[in-house]
């Protein structure tokens, strides 16, 4: 009898630190955390900031990692009970749905991605800008940029424009430092203007009003033009509409666009802002990607932990006098959920 009591005493202390060193753990993640969404607010405050929508599949993932929590409380529930059978099932339904809330996450990055949305990016485009240095001409009329439409004559130019311009700038794609660009289409349909004159084309080189070749300097300026036509990126990075698929504050004031240039309070900017735009990098961005792949990456780890789990289950080494460790990772699983459900919603009301 006093062994059984020893016995019991002993699991309820191993239980006990066990449960202590997750509590630990949790509160160094929640640390974590709140280090980084405290700077992202700090670092909203005094600089240019680029709101987006959050994807689709980061909603999805949420709905997920819900039912995945409530997989892993039956699966406690199935291992108290001796239902090792249902035990089985359960804890491998929360890996499966472990795996789904990664795979919808990086989904979630991958529409970000197609958006422009990047780690790391500015806001305003400033390499290869339209019109700084080189323009072009269809048909006689120069193309324009309202914010990331391209415009001739005042329309916004169809698919079939839009393709026939990234083929014609195509052609300026691979920079050589020692070899000059090859023409091979231009004065049909596109002429390039070099600094308002425009330009000739003689033995497939691409030639300057006075007869001379670009230097590298003005062959990479034209290399990034090219670049952002080939992403049809007109004066943001961001691809949509200023206002509907994306929002730009400044100190907590959006901001509007008119005539290529931010306009706050219905004044446009002075210069001191209008470069300081143009310099500011994507912080917001940078922040949502850092947050959520940080937490991902916690998932990720604990994945693991859950597929011990899940061979423990089937080899019958959690049983109703043996459930600590599916417990334990029950609470930290249980916690990233929260955790996410948490993100989610500062990102929503905040980013």
């Amino acid at each position: 009898m006093k062994n059984n009591f020893e016995s019991d005493d002993n699991k309820i202390q191993v239980e006990k630190s066990k449960k202590n060193l997750i509590y630990v753990g949790m509160l160094s993640v929640v640390m974590l955390f709140a280090g980084l969404t405290s700077a992202y607010i700090v670092s909203m405050g005094d600089t240019f900031w680029l709101k987006i929508g959050l994807p689709t599949p980061f909603w999805i993932s949420t709905g997920i990692i819900i039912a995945s929590s409530v997989a892993f409380q039956v699966a406690v529930y199935l291992a108290k009970r001796g239902n090792t059978s249902g035990l089985k099932s359960a804890i491998t339904l929360v890996l499966i749905l472990g795996v789904g809330f990664v795979y919808f996450q990086f989904k979630g990055y991958g529409e970000l991605f197609n958006s422009s949305i990047h780690p790391v990016s500015k806001i305003i485009v400033t390499e290869g800008k339209y019109g700084d240095y080189f323009e072009v001409k269809y048909k006689g009329d120069f193309i324009e940029i309202n914010g990331n439409d391209f415009l001739v004559k005042g329309k916004v130019m169809n698919e079939k424009q839009l393709a026939a311009y990234q083929k014609f700038m195509s052609q300026f794609l691979e920079l050589d430092a020692n070899k000059p660009f090859v023409v091979n289409q231009y004065g049909n349909d596109f002429i390039l203007y070099f600094q308002n004159t425009p330009m000739s084309v003689k033995d497939k080189l691409l030639l300057t009003s006075e007869g001379e070749e670009l230097k590298f300097l003005d062959r990479a300026r034209l290399r990034d033009l090219a670049v952002n036509v080939r992403d049809l990126r007109g004066d943001f990075y961001a691809k949509g509409k200023l206002g509907k698929d994306f929002h730009i504050y400044y100190k907590g004031k959006e901001l509007g666009y008119k005539d290529r240039q931010l306009i706050l309070n219905g004044k446009k900017l002075d210069g001191y802002l209008q470069v300081k735009s143009m310099e500011s990098a994507d912080t917001a961005s940078s922040y949502l990607f850092i947050i959520t792949f940080v937490h991902l990456l916690h998932i990720f780890i604990t994945l693991f932990y859950v597929a011990k789990l899940v061979i423990r289950s089937f080899t019958g080494k959690i049983n109703p006098e043996n459930t600590i460790g599916l417990k334990v990772g029950a609470i930290f699983w249980h916690f990233l959920g929260v955790l996410w459900i948490y993100l989610l919603l500062f990102l929503l009301f905040i980013h």
